[in-house]
């Protein structure tokens, strides 16, 4: 049975919304694997007076067909399974249906009714504005299809715009909670599992029995068999049509190629012909566009690069890939020892980065300072290189630079010397000579660093996460 780990802020946003004297229609969506339909049981678990329906990719009648049924034995009414009845007359019923309490419907994969029927959307809308809307009751669309989501719930043109009271993007795990997971393990050693794994529970439960994650890896990735194998072709084969453009695009953001222009010349391609498919794949929240923290119109910025948002997808385009062939012809043990090779330095390295700028607003939440910061990310630049956390408090005028460091061996005076002097350029544009450090290291810091450290109250060490 799986755990429920995580999730405190959507259950108390679905508890707040059933707690409304009037009726409640949310939306909750994300990708597949993240926990949604999980969440959705979780919060039914106290509400004994709801109905959940699960939608199948099947023709719209046919769905109508089960939801029927479905109701005919929630409301005990017999006669209308075998009645010939529409949309509207069903949920007529179930309100008419009268309860002790609050009424929840759910109607999970909602988005695939809408692709069967494109007026569902429509429908639903008169069914809300003209039956549910006045019920006090509680409705739930709940679906995997970003995209299609969007597009029938969400977006300006749906006919649904507006009717939301509330909605929920429900997203990864945070690398936070891995400890709630895998009990007794550092969160230095769990790091590599978070870097496959990425905070997807159904990932993660993949995982969980491991403890060396090659053998992890092996066993769930490399493995045929297994449903990670090819999870990116199921992630994204309903979402896009031209799949085989799209995986050609994110293979050459793995590679390395993160410019616009680097991305077009390693295909062949036009950079304006690119736009649509970086756009897809952004609302997917699968790539994103960084720019240097202290540009003051990010959208405008010529600095900006590419990169793969999600960890498994950044995995797999990296590691299984480009080895497909080898691993088709059961040459796993080859693969393997290509992913061994650059698995830490040239991967995991780069997700502790991402890992020790979420904790910098763990930091500020919990007043490490006497500020607070407004922005958190990373600068780049041609004469000053890489600064990898730049966290910027706008209201007080402080500055905190950071260096992340994935290592065996612990990081002495150097790190520091090193940051002070790539720390010049970016003071004049942040426009502040209040300036604190914070280093991260795995491997903790000499007794140099240290004494340094407790002279100077504006450096900050962090061992362990």
């Amino acid at each position: 049975m799986q755990e429920f780990i995580n999730r405190t802020k959507e259950l108390e946003s679905l508890e707040k919304q059933y707690a409304s004297n009037q009726s409640s229609l949310v939306v909750v969506y994300g990708r597949r694997r993240v926990g949604k339909t999980a969440l959705i049981t979780k919060f039914l678990e106290n509400h004994k007076n709801s109905l959940y329906f699960l939608a199948t990719e099947e023709p719209e009648t046919q769905n109508l067909n089960y939801f029927k049924v479905q109701v005919a034995e929630f409301t005990g009414n017999e006669l209308l399974k075998s009645a010939a009845v529409d949309w509207y007359t069903v949920f007529k019923t179930l309100v008419e249906y009268k309860t002790e309490t609050k009424k929840i419907i759910v109607l999970d994969e909602f988005q695939y009714i809408g692709k069967s029927n494109a007026a569902f959307p429509s429908i639903m809308q008169k069914v809300w504005d003209t039956i549910l809307k006045n019920a006090n009751i509680m409705l739930i669309l709940c679906g995997s299809l970003v995209s299609l989501m969007k597009s029938q719930t969400l977006d300006y043109s749906s006919p649904l715009y507006g009717r939301r009271t509330g909605q929920i993007k429900l997203k990864q795990i945070p690398f936070y909670y891995y400890h709630d997971f895998f009990k007794g393990r550092s969160n230095n050693d769990l790091l590599p599992f978070y870097a496959v794994t990425g905070g997807v529970p159904k990932y993660i439960e993949a995982f969980r029995g491991y403890t060396d994650i090659y053998e992890a890896i092996e066993q769930n990735v490399l493995n045929s068999q297994s449903f990670l194998y090819e999870e990116p072709y199921f992630l994204l084969q309903k979402e896009v049509s031209e799949i085989g453009s799209y995986f050609s695009l994110i293979k050459t953001i793995a590679m390395g190629n993160r410019k616009l222009s680097s991305i077009a010349t390693n295909l062949g391609l036009k950079q304006t012909g690119l736009t649509k498919y970086l756009k897809v794949l952004i609302d997917l929240d699968l790539i994103e566009r960084e720019v240097p923290i202290t540009e003051n119109a990010p959208e405008k910025s010529k600095s900006g690069l590419y990169r793969i948002k999600d960890n498994f997808i950044a995995f797999w385009f990296m590691f299984v890939y480009p080895y497909q062939a080898y691993l088709e012809k059961n040459e796993t043990s080859f693969v393997l020892l290509q992913i061994k090779k650059r698995f830490i330095q040239n991967y995991v390295s780069f997700v502790y980065e991402d890992v020790c700028r979420e904790k910098m607003w763990e930091l500020s939440a919990i007043n490490t300072r006497d500020f607070h910061f407004t922005k958190v990310g990373r600068y780049w630049g041609n004469k000053t290189g890489e600064i990898d956390i730049v966290a910027i408090d706008t209201i007080g005028g402080n500055l905190v630079l950071g260096e992340c460091k994935y290592t065996t061996s612990p990081k002495g005076l150097s790190i520091l010397h090193s940051l002070k002097e790539k720390a010049e350029a970016i003071l004049k544009l942040a426009k502040t000579n209040n300036v604190h450090y914070i280093l991260f290291s795995t491997a903790g810091f000499t007794n140099e660093l240290i004494d340094e450290a407790k002279r100077n109250k504006n450096i900050k060490l962090i061992h362990s996460l």
